[in-house]
């Protein structure tokens, strides 16, 4: 139902006769659930049940910075960690695949349908136009900030020592042109001039 929810809402508009104050979110759902016919149902089950909120403190976040951390650069899966990929009993296909538990360095291996393995994975693909990683600050790319002086800011706000070395930057030395065919290295041996002739402009009457 979820999901025929959420497809109703990408595609149909809200009718004229919903709330205008309401937000819009709210009026693509009434709208979906009174299309389906699940309106009554909905109120019924939801609508008139108490909850009750339990929420909690979940610390400073560095649980999910260690979850999140491996996805940044990687995908979801590794190829080596598929182990099998077959076609089951009932003609459906079989993925098995390794996975470790949280806190736990052992391996586990699980066996589940493609299409179970499918929709894992596709929890893990980003939206289009979504930026997995974005930099602001001195972590900028265009940013101006000089790291030397980044780097001394931060040792003295840490009360830590800071060593100040000064010394001439090292000029860039540029690898030595090498030959297009067999790809060693070129000396140089001396200065050809052009010729008379080849320093002539060229008549183009």
């Amino acid at each position: 139902m979820a999901i025929a929810i959420a497809r109703c809402a990408r595609a149909t508009r809200p009718s004229s006769g919903c709330r205008s104050n309401w937000p819009s979110s709210c009026h693509l759902f009434l709208h979906c659930l009174a299309a389906s016919g699940l309106a009554d149902q909905a109120r019924e089950a939801v609508g008139n049940k108490d909850w009750i909120v339990h929420s909690q403190a979940v610390g400073d976040g560095r649980q999910a910075l260690r979850y999140l951390a491996p996805y940044v650069y990687r995908v979801a899966i590794s190829n080596r960690r598929l182990v099998q990929c077959e076609s089951g009993p009932d003609g459906l296909g079989r993925v098995t695949f390794t996975y470790r538990k949280s806190g736990s360095q052992r391996w586990r291996a699980m066996t589940v349908t493609a299409e179970e393995f499918i929709r894992r994975f596709l929890q893990h693909v980003l939206p289009r136009g979504l930026q997995k990683v974005r930099h602001f600050g001195f972590a900028h790319p265009r940013t101006n900030v000089d790291h030397a002086w980044l780097e001394m800011l931060v040792t003295v706000t840490l009360n830590s020592v800071y060593v100040l070395v000064v010394a001439a930057p090292a000029w860039p030395v540029s690898p030595p042109p090498t030959c297009p065919t067999c790809g060693g290295a070129l000396t140089y041996q001396g200065f050809l001039a052009a010729s008379q002739e080849r320093c002539m402009p060229t008549d183009t009457s």
